[in-house]
């Protein structure tokens, strides 16, 4: 399984490498939308994990940019800042779950496996790289 994980906090990005790594996952980890969408690109993920709060251009405006393209792609949204509004805001537009920052590793893994499980019922797959 290949996983973007999208954070400006290189602390993030360092923890979400590990937990993967350890799950036998493979993490591409960029810093911004901007290389989000780049990374894209080039190449096909399984899934995307998404921090809300970033600098310049945030969760919410790669969530879109991403739904354009890449409609069946899943994706699990984190955020630190999580409001009510926020966790409801990023599920209307497609998210497959959320993650409150900090999280416990297992928590982490057990969201990503039950959106991987839940989009297998569910028969979609990742759709052709753009």
């Amino acid at each position: 399984m290949k996983i973007l994980v999208v954070d400006d906090e290189v602390i993030v990005l360092e923890s979400c490498q590990a937990v993967f790594e350890l799950e036998g996952f493979e993490a591409l980890l960029v810093p911004s939308a901007d290389k989000a969408l780049e990374a894209m690109k080039n190449n096909d993920f399984d899934l995307l994990l998404i921090d809300i709060k970033m600098p310049k251009k945030d969760g919410m405006y790669l969530m879109r940019k991403i739904k354009e393209k890449w409609p069946d792609i899943p994706i699990i949204v984190m955020s630190g800042y999580y409001k009510t509004e926020t966790i409801q805001e990023s599920i209307k537009m497609g998210a497959a779950s959320f993650i409150a920052k900090p999280f416990e590793p297992d928590e982490l893994v057990k969201i990503v496996r039950q959106v991987i499980k839940k989009e297998e019922r569910h028969g979609k797959k990742e759709s052709p790289r753009n």
